[in-house]
């Protein structure tokens, strides 16, 4: 429905945040030494530690995954951890290749500069202290770009299994009675195309010119013939959606609109805003049912894997040539 969703920032909040945010000073000066924190591992040079399916994890990979997990405080025998991770991650990447619903770069970038933002830094800070502490960017950005695909390839793959039965509704509905309601939006996509080759000298210029429509905008009825006046402009109708439903990268546009249009955005088709023809809270069985699925998406996020992602991930272990040296 939606370009460029984004679940990954509710896996990098608390303690990653906290600790990257907190590892280094940004000018630039060498942080003290914390009393009893282990040095960063430094990766040196790198031989092959693992081949998965002829790809290859290297000793310098494990040891930015070991730096990175250090950040998250995690604890016990990390290079174990980390090239086990690592595997994990590389199936997924190749399993994401093969369907072929991998997040885009500007996807990926624009997460990174979110993440940083979030933390009071400019992305030029983060690369520093992600340099600083033996992870370095292109790995964070790695880790960012599978935990942003992998749920579409579940969602392709067990969507429709995922639903709530009629009997865990009821039940579920029951336990929450208070808790079901939810803001329903009836949405449409506005989009100023941007050809790929173009990206780079058309963006500024397309973005200033969808940040202008949305102060003519006229509606929704009228959206296509709005439209229809300006240059490589399309709409599409998202129809319903539920609150929970909306991906990361637009919630906050969409709830935070005082108009009838968000702020625009740019995405891989080009720069995007989102028309809200109506808005009203519901609490009926669909909302319900959306509120929960959000709640279920919640747990997975914080790391607590489903059936289903462990009864995938355990396939494609099953069936990968994995050698370690």
């Amino acid at each position: 429905m939606f370009a460029g969703q984004n679940p990954v920032r509710a896996i990098l909040t608390g303690a990653v945040a906290l600790a990257i945010a907190t590892s280094l000073p940004i000018s630039g000066q060498a942080a003290p030494q914390q009393r009893g924190a282990p040095p960063a591992v430094a990766s040196g040079t790198s031989e092959v530690k693992v081949l998965v399916n002829n790809e290859v994890i290297t000793s310098g990979d494990i040891a930015k995954r070991i730096n990175f997990m250090r950040l998250q405080h995690q604890t016990g025998d990390l290079p174990k951890l980390a090239k086990e991770q690592l595997v994990t991650e590389l199936l997924k990447r190749q399993e994401i290749q093969r369907v072929r619903m991998s997040v885009s770069t500007t996807d990926v970038d624009a997460s990174y500069a979110r993440f940083a933002a979030s933390n009071k830094m400019k992305t030029e800070q983060l690369n520093e202290v992600l340099t600083k502490t033996g992870v370095t960017p292109a790995h964070f950005k790695a880790y960012i770009a599978i935990q942003m695909s992998w749920p579409r390839v579940l969602n392709a793959r067990f969507g429709a299994s995922g639903k709530l039965s009629p009997d865990e509704l009821i039940t579920r509905m029951t336990q929450n009675k208070n808790n079901t309601s939810t803001t329903e939006y009836f949405l449409k996509q506005v989009i100023f195309v941007v050809p790929a080759a173009k990206k780079g000298t058309m963006e500024a210029k397309r973005k200033a010119e969808a940040d202008a429509s949305r102060a003519k905008f006229p509606g929704c009825e009228q959206a296509k013939v709005f439209a229809a006046t300006m240059h490589d402009v399309s709409v599409r109708d998202l129809g319903r959606v539920l609150a929970p439903e909306l991906p990361t990268q637009w919630k906050p546009l969409v709830e935070g609109a005082t108009g009838n249009t968000t702020s625009s955005i740019v995405t891989d088709r080009g720069v995007e805003y989102l028309a809200i023809c109506s808005k009203r809270q519901v609490s009926d069985d669909v909302a319900a049912a959306a509120v929960f699925r959000q709640e279920d998406l919640g747990k997975n996020a914080q790391g607590e894997a489903t059936g289903n992602e462990k009864k995938y991930v355990d396939e494609l272990r099953s069936k990968a040539q994995i050698i370690y040296r």
